[in-house]
């Protein structure tokens, strides 16, 4: 069953990757932008999972973890930039 439905997860997890860079490029607002990265990330989390499922490596795990890591300060300092100028207080 797995050989049927990881194909499938990749095709669709990779039209929502490009969907989100789509956004990311013609986003109207800054705000915009910051929600279509956030979304990239969360993609590459998945087809990362799906890649490591379907390799049967841990490896691909252990990426997705660092990339979710780097994705939520990466966000967090990009809204903070946003509502007050400054990162660093």
């Amino acid at each position: 069953m797995l050989s049927t439905v990881i194909p499938i997860a990749f095709a669709l997890v990779s039209l929502a990757f490009l969907l989100s860079f789509w956004r990311l490029l013609r986003g109207p607002d800054a705000p915009d932008r910051i929600l279509a990265l956030d979304t990239l990330y969360v993609n590459t989390i998945a087809l990362l999972v799906l890649l490591g499922i379907h390799l049967g490596s841990a490896i691909y795990f252990e990426a997705a973890l660092l990339i979710a890591m780097m994705g939520f300060v990466g966000t967090v300092a990009l809204c903070k930039y946003l509502l007050r100028g400054d990162i660093i207080e």
